[in-house]
């Protein structure tokens, strides 16, 4: 994720991106106990997106810090759980952490398709017509894709990504908390 860019979406909207297993979705953990940031008075932890293809994560909250990594995808979806005056400590789906200037996070909503399954020979996930397992498949996504969230009820969300919209449960992504609801 860190300096990797999109390489193509091909028909099956397949995205190169190399992700580490570990995540929530995959280990059973819930949504986790919030609390409200001191300087936003938004709760934390949170997901945010990316609004840039450029973001330096730096080592600590401020421009004298050096710069441990630059993200390289507008619409990333990353977590926050901590704040410091205009800067915001930052989780990505690997579980690298560091600190981003708040104005190049946004609030937009955005998933991550399975991201702990790359490399990992698991299937495609499938985006649905509607919210069941049995329904019609719109299109075969290959971890790594990133959708944006038209809303979620805590065990489906609905996703819209390029020109194709439907449904995925919502264990099979990351950017959601798993019985978060959003709207």
């Amino acid at each position: 994720m860190r300096n990797r860019a999109l390489i193509g979406i091909g028909l099956a909207l397949s995205l190169a991106f190399a992700a580490s297993p570990g995540n929530a979705a995959d280990d059973g953990v819930k949504k986790p106990a919030r609390t409200v940031g001191s300087k936003t008075g938004l709760a934390l932890p949170r997901y945010v997106s990316l609004k840039s293809d450029k973001v330096n994560v730096r080592r600590g909250p401020n421009t004298d810090q050096p710069v441990v990594w630059v993200f390289s995808r507008a619409g990333l979806p990353v977590e926050i759980f901590a704040e410091s005056e205009n800067w915001r400590r930052v989780r990505d789906s690997d579980g690298a952490e560091g600190w981003v200037f708040h104005s190049l996070l946004s609030g937009r909503r955005t998933v991550l398709i399975s991201p702990w399954a790359k490399g990992q020979g698991q299937e495609s996930v499938k985006l649905h017509d509607g919210q069941s397992t049995g329904s019609s498949t719109v299109a075969e996504l290959q971890s790594g894709v990133i959708g944006d969230i038209v809303e979620c009820d805590g065990e489906w969300c609905e996703l819209t990504i390029d020109k194709y919209s439907g449904y995925v449960e919502q264990g099979k992504l990351w950017g959601v908390y798993r019985d978060e609801k959003v709207e």
